[in-house]
């Protein structure tokens, strides 16, 4: 990833080294979040790295690690002389160590970089002393991060309806933990599965006018925690729950984009969350969807 200011630009290269995907993004969240779920749907298994840490990357990066993806960030070997001493091995077994996804081909894909570099930039040393402090702040940050999510995972967990939202695919700790935050777990506050779907954004409200009438159009008030929510629980879904990935297809070969479709997962989803809640029961596949009067 590119970053920039306004916009980042974003380039997927294959295991073979081939271009997958060249696209420029505007750096806003709806346009991010669609551009991580293309990105997914060709390859599950996907390294993001980043030239920034900071500032302007900071939604994006955030994005990345609430949808569970990898950030690797090297520090030591910034320059080309420095991998080629270290050598395709050693950083392979360094990048295993740390967790890194798909260290063999990162490694060889470096050392390939290296060996094809052998004139000695301007400036190498000192902008290679600032990525590696840079990065330590980010791997620092990260594990404050780590320690946040798991304090948060452990409180979530104590609540009565922890396990049924969690029984829900791909509504994990963290993104429950949105829910609980958002609603305060009290349905009987909303009265019924729509309002709550209108309270994330995702119900049409009335937009009548005189004696015109039949108008509808996206609430101009809602909050966008849960959206995001339900959101990313629905892409997440996809890999893990049938159901859902027929639900989304279908609504694509409807004609809907990916954004589109989504957001009419994410709608039902909400009615069977609903569901679920009022009448005490886990997900099963298909569990009752029948909304209170």
């Amino acid at each position: 990833m590119d970053i920039g200011k306004e916009h980042h630009h974003c380039v997927v290269i294959g295991p073979q080294g081939r271009r997958l995907l060249s696209r420029r993004v505007l750096n806003d969240e709806a346009e991010l979040l669609e551009l991580v779920g293309d990105v997914l749907a060709l390859d599950d298994d996907v390294l993001w790295p980043v030239d920034l840490n900071h500032g302007e990357a900071a939604l994006l990066t955030g994005l990345l690690l609430a949808h569970d993806q990898p950030v690797a960030y090297l520090t030591g070997y910034q320059t080309p002389a420095a991998l080629r001493r270290l050598g395709t091995k050693r950083l392979e077994t360094w990048l295993r160590a740390r967790g890194v996804k798909g260290p063999a081909a990162l490694a060889q894909t470096a050392a390939e970089a290296a060996q094809a570099q052998r004139t000695r930039l301007p400036g190498e040393k000192t902008a290679a002393a600032m990525v590696a402090r840079l990065a330590g702040e980010v791997m620092r940050l990260n594990e404050e991060i780590t320690e946040t999510e798991a304090l948060i995972q452990a409180r979530f967990r104590d609540h009565r309806h922890a396990g049924l939202i969690t029984s829900l695919p791909g509504m994990g700790a963290l993104l429950g933990a949105e829910f609980l935050t958002a609603t305060g777990g009290d349905m009987g506050m909303f009265g019924s599965a729509d309002r709550l779907a209108g309270y994330a954004g995702l119900a049409s409200a009335p937009r009548d006018s005189g004696k015109v009438s039949g108008n509808l159009r996206r609430p101009r008030r809602f909050h966008r925690g849960l959206l995001r929510a339900f959101y990313l629980s629905s892409m997440a879904s996809l890999r893990s729950c049938p159901a859902s990935k027929a639900y989304y297809d279908r609504k694509r070969a409807e004609g809907k984009g990916h954004k589109q479709a989504l957001l009419a997962l994410s709608h039902r989803r909400i009615n069977v969350l609903w569901a679920m809640l009022r009448d005490g029961t886990p997900y099963q596949g298909s569990p009752p969807v029948t909304l209170a009067a």
